[in-house]
């Protein structure tokens, strides 16, 4: 398949909004994956604000501690931070250059491998929601049209995601969207530890099956999480396969 056809079903993807398995954890998820595979990068993230302002972390295609510890290390500054303040893309050609103004972010990317990262922003309209950070394992620029694409990307899952919502809809309430797909990853990564622990698998391998047991049932992702930390579902029918009885 050309790049053209998977780009076209990148964006057709992105705005489905009325698939019956659709959730906010889902679009990020695919969003990030378009954009390691179509774009000149090695890994993605999607960070969203939360009400005080706080970015939090809602999918990446690079789930190792390390890379979750530059995300992180972002939560107040850098150039996501920056990204999501100003409502502009941030280029970081080279991070090695940046130590003077962003140490801890240096030395986060230097143990994580990165060597550059651009930041788009999340934006709806002019309101800007969070940051797509795209990040590479050498220094340099991404090209014009992979910035573009990266923003256009960006936009394309911001606006589904103002036509989800776990209740009926209200208008533009933008606030009330946001904070439902910061609670949905919150129970997430609750469910990823819960099946980590029972498992004895990592909470990456246990991402992966909760996402393989989602897929089986037809269910979403964020269903699947919430029945689990509710005991509704126990983990031993998540490593089966089989839906509990």
């Amino acid at each position: 398949m050309n790049r053209e056809r998977q780009l076209a079903q990148a964006f057709v993807a992105l705005s489905d909004t009325y698939a019956a398995e659709f959730d906010p954890l889902q679009l990020f998820h695919r969003l990030v994956h378009t954009c390691r595979d179509l774009l000149d990068a090695d890994a993605a993230a999607v960070m969203i604000a939360d009400a005080r302002g706080s970015l939090k972390s809602m999918a990446t295609t690079d789930e190792e501690a390390a890379f979750a510890a530059l995300l992180q290390v972002q939560n107040g500054y850098g150039p996501c931070m920056d990204c999501y303040r100003t409502g502009q893309a941030v280029s970081v050609p080279d991070i090695a250059v940046e130590f003077g103004r962003w140490p801890k972010l240096v030395n986060a990317m230097g143990v994580a491998g990165y060597d550059s990262l651009l930041a788009v922003p999340m934006r709806l309209h002019e309101r800007t929601l969070g940051a797509l950070a795209l990040l590479r394992r050498r220094a340099g620029h991404l090209t014009g049209d992979d910035v573009h694409l990266a923003q256009a990307l960006a936009d394309s899952a911001t606006l589904a995601l103002m036509h989800w919502s776990t209740e009926p809809a209200r208008g533009d309430d933008v606030i009330t969207r946001v904070q439902s797909a910061i609670a949905s990853k919150a129970t997430l990564d609750i469910a990823k530890g819960m099946l980590a622990e029972y498992s004895g698998a990592t909470v990456s391998e246990a991402g992966r099956l909760l996402n393989a047991y989602a897929r089986h049932q037809h269910a979403r992702i964020t269903e699947t999480a919430y029945a689990l930390v509710s005991r509704a579902l126990e983990p031993a029918a998540i490593l089966s396969g089989q839906p509990q009885l």
